[in-house]
This record gives C-alpha cells, sequence and structure tokens, in this order.
C-alpha cells in the first residue's frame, strides 16, 4: 500500500527460509500468501508488482526456478533477479553463456514481456559453499560485470538495475559507463 501510495512500481523482498521443510513444501506456502497480497491489491486497485528475489544461500527460498515459476503462475508477481545472490548460491552463473541462459529462461517461462520487465541487482560478493558472506565492490570480486552487460545488451533487456554494492554510487557510475561503452 505504501509503495503504491509513493508511486512505486514495485516490492522486491527474499520470501522464505526452508528450515528442513521440502522446497515444495515452502514453494507451496509462498504461493498461497503471494496469491493473497495479489488479490488483496487488486481489491484495493493498488497496482504494484510483487518481486520475490533469487536469493544468495542455499538455505534460502529463492532459486530462480522458483521465482520463474511464481512470476508464471501468479499474476502480478515478477522475478527480482540478483545475480550476484545467483553466483553465491554455487559460486558458479559467473560467464556471459551462463548470464545468457539466465536471460532465455526468463523469456521462455515470461515471453518478451518478462525481459522488457527486469528487475535486477547487481554487485560483487564475497561468498563461501554455504553461498552469501557480504557484497562487495565489483572490481573487488570475481563477479564478470561487463559479460553480464553484454548479455543484458545482447537480449535487449529493459528494466531497473540496482546496485548493491558498498559503493553504491561508484559502482552504479561504473556500471552505466561500461554499458555505454558495449
Amino acid at each position: 500500500r505504501v509503495t503504491s501510495a509513493f508511486g512505486g512500481e514495485g516490492i522486491v523482498f527474499h520470501a522464505a527460509f526452508y528450515l528442513k521443510q521440502p522446497p515444495d513444501e515452502v514453494y507451496d506456502t509462498v504461493k498461497r500468501h503471494l496469491t493473497e497480497i495479489v488479490e488483496q491489491l487488486e481489491k484495493e486497485k493498488k497496482r504494484v508488482w510483487i518481486r520475490p528475489e533469487t536469493t544468495g544461500k542455499g538455505s534460502q527460498f529463492g532459486t530462480l526456478n522458483e521465482v520463474l515459476r511464481l512470476s508464471a503462475e501468479v499474476g502480478g508477481v515478477a522475478p527480482g533477479i540478483d545475480f550476484a545472490h545467483l553466483h553465491a548460491r554455487t559460486g558458479k552463473l559467473n560467464s556471459y553463456k551462463e548470464f545468457s541462459q539466465v536471460l532465455d529462461q526468463v523469456g521462455e517461462k515470461l515471453g518478451r514481456e518478462g525481459l522488457n520487465n527486469l528487475h535486477l541487482h547487481i554487485s560483487g560478493i564475497e561468498y563461501s559453499d554455504k553461498g552469501e558472506r557480504k557484497h562487495l565492490n565489483l572490481e573487488e570480486s570475481d563477479f564478470q560485470y561487463v559479460e553480464l552487460l553484454q548479455a543484458l545488451r545482447d537480449h535487449d533487456a529493459k528494466g531497473l538495475v540496482v546496485c548493491e554494492s558498498p559503493n553504491l554510487e561508484g559502482d552504479a557510475l561504473l556500471l552505466q559507463e561500461t554499458y555505454r561503452t558495449l
């Protein structure tokens, strides 16, 4: 309600932890609650996107598949894709090919509209075998942000990019300047 009142377009959040529950049960619970939220917002004529975010730890609900599936199954829900979190979950997903595969999945599950309505988080990230530890500045991390930006350009992706690095302004400018050179 507050987001709508202030002219915001979406709410991005971490939806749940598994807490030793089977992922399918957690998915069903999250889906049920998001459906209720969307229905209530529609009754109140509040038009904001509900965006569950991809998460950086295996103990958290929020794999790419979970977030895309929710977005396909519940109207008013769209993904919040944090590429640093996706990288931190496994230490992988850090190349042009892998970034392109993510964007291809968005297109396959949500169509062109999904690629035109992206909400992305980009930063460097420190991680362990358990996933995310903390966000880092891009140039202090192993995150291949230039390859991500190239994949976004090649897929004609549109939407909003949020920089979550400790040096927000510096890395946001770095992303913008790099993108303009591609």
